[in-house]
């Protein structure tokens, strides 16, 4: 018994050995004549939105690495292009220019060594004026929600071409690869919003009745949806449902659209609210609430310690 356990065995092991060992056999590919081509890796998106309360500090940076026979260094130069994109109500696409133009050209020189790769990396930063100088624009004519479309161009040293209209679908997202040769940088609109703050209700109007004076005070918390600008209110009538012995439930909700707020949602019985802004100061946000019944109020919401509310509020 103990024998043909050890034959076994023995067996196993050489049909392993005989496996590995096949994995050496150099196949008969003709490596020789096969014609490679040059792609670059995204190794960092270093930043890749601009902020529309803040386009002198925006930028589009990246590290790129190129990946070609020689490690990079059949690359002669690398343009980057650029052109604005808006989305038109009822229209479509809207671009300024029609076609890309010319922003900036990386040359060889700027691919260095670097210590975590054989391949030559190079880093680069558009500004955000750089690239609406480029367009043919100004901060004026730009707006939230608008996008520019970079695209990089490889010309290597054998006077061949590579961009985003010629590389392969795995090689522009698959991520080892990693090389769209085009990168869309959206004008994005930061919001924060998000807290429990004191408010002030006041003037409230009901056909149910109001709170003692017309006027409530309490606090009320605003839950962002996601990563949206959208925050949920914990009571979107602001005290007056529980002046009237009832409870308020719904998805009422506050969304900032670039400093534009709007108000939208129903209660438990399907009324929609809406509001209307008034007023706004670092410390105080003031503005009226009107439901489907028609009940009214102004509400006047404190900013808290250390976060005034957005200058850019309206």
């Amino acid at each position: 018994m103990k024998m043909l356990r050890y034959s076994f065995g023995l067996l196993a092991t050489m049909l392993i050995f005989l496996s590995s060992c096949r994995d050496f056999v150099e196949p008969a590919v003709p490596y020789k004549d096969f014609d490679t081509g040059a792609y670059l890796r995204t190794i960092a998106r270093t930043s890749t939105t601009f902020n529309f309360f803040d386009l002198a500090s925006s930028k589009f940076a990246l590290t790129v690495e190129a990946v070609d026979k020689e490690d990079g260094k059949t690359v002669q130069t690398v343009e980057i292009r650029v052109r604005h994109r808006r989305l038109v109500t009822g229209v479509g696409l809207k671009y300024t220019p029609a076609n890309d133009v010319l922003v900036k050209t990386l040359q060889a020189a700027d691919f260095k060594p670097n210590s975590n790769s054989r391949f030559l990396r190079a880093d680069f930063t558009i500004t955000a004026a750089e690239a609406i100088a480029a367009v043919g624009l100004t901060n004026a004519g730009i707006s939230g929600g608008d996008a520019f479309e970079f695209r990089l161009i490889l010309k290597d040293k054998f006077g061949r071409v590579f961009s985003s209209d010629n590389v392969t679908t795995n090689v522009a997202g698959a991520p080892f690869y990693d090389s769209p040769f085009q990168f869309p940088v959206s004008v994005i609109c930061p919001s924060d919003l998000a807290g429990t703050y004191d408010f002030t209700a006041t003037e409230q109007k009901s056909d149910y009745g109001t709170c003692a004076g017309g006027t409530y005070t309490g606090k009320t918390t605003w839950t962002k949806v996601g990563t949206s600008a959208k925050y949920t209110i914990s009571d979107g009538t602001f005290g007056l449902y529980g002046c009237q012995n009832d409870k308020y439930s719904g998805d009422v909700a506050i969304s900032d659209a670039c400093g534009v707020l709007s108000m939208g949602g129903v209660d438990q019985y399907g009324s929609p609210y809406s509001m209307k802004f008034i007023s706004s100061t670092p410390e105080l946000l003031t503005f009226s609430v009107t439901n489907g019944y028609g009940d009214f109020m102004i509400v006047k919401v404190k900013s808290n310690a250390g976060k005034p509310w957005p200058a850019t509020l309206k």
